[in-house]
């Protein structure tokens, strides 16, 4: 049995986003069991940033285990107590929405009910072009919630895209470890 601690890694569909964010899952790898999670968007939607195919296996070998990427396949996540911390990255507006509303209809937000049920830290990696706009009453609500951190983030390109912000996927670790001991990463916005 390993000794290191078990982090679920769960991926919504921000495909711009995906390289980088496998890049990071392979850091973490090294130091967490991971647990990978997919929307059913990310794992079945082919994008021109790559075939949903081809990044379900990537995540595979990475892991060593294949992604969950359904509601029944995440439940047991809670009553299993199967985590220790639970990474949504990229997550998107439409599953910070979910998220911070209480709708659990994906692989990913019944991943999120289903650890935060059991008072374990939930973290939030926002990958979105309306997190300024639409989605900011969800970050906001999602601030305020037990249990819930957030990557530190900025806004990635403010003058075609004012309202977009994208977490700093290399700052992952450190916001992992910080929600580990309750605390969360400051600045968050940077």
């Amino acid at each position: 049995m390993s000794d290191k601690k078990r982090l679920g890694f769960a991926l919504c569909g921000s495909f711009c986003t995906f390289e980088k964010v496998l890049a990071e899952m392979e850091m973490l790898a090294k130091d967490y069991d991971i647990t990978p999670i997919m929307s059913e968007g990310a794992s079945s939607i082919n994008s021109r940033f790559g075939k949903a195919e081809d990044f379900c296996r990537r995540i595979t070998e990475i892991c060593g285990k294949a992604p969950i990427t359904t509601i029944v396949g995440a439940e047991p996540i809670g009553p299993k107590a199967l985590l220790d911390v639970l990474l949504i990255e990229p997550c998107t507006g439409n599953t910070l929405g979910k998220l911070a509303n209480g709708i659990t209809d994906t692989a990913v937000t019944m991943a999120a009910k289903a650890h935060l049920r059991n008072q374990r830290p939930l973290v939030i990696a926002v990958s979105t072009n309306d997190a300024l706009g639409a989605s900011a009453q969800n970050i906001g609500r999602l601030m305020n919630a037990k249990n819930v951190y957030f990557v530190p983030m900025g806004q990635d390109n403010p003058k075609t895209k004012p309202a977009s912000v994208v977490a700093h996927f290399e700052k992952s670790a450190e916001a992992i470890e910080a929600a580990l001991l309750g605390k969360q990463v400051q600045p968050l916005f940077e």
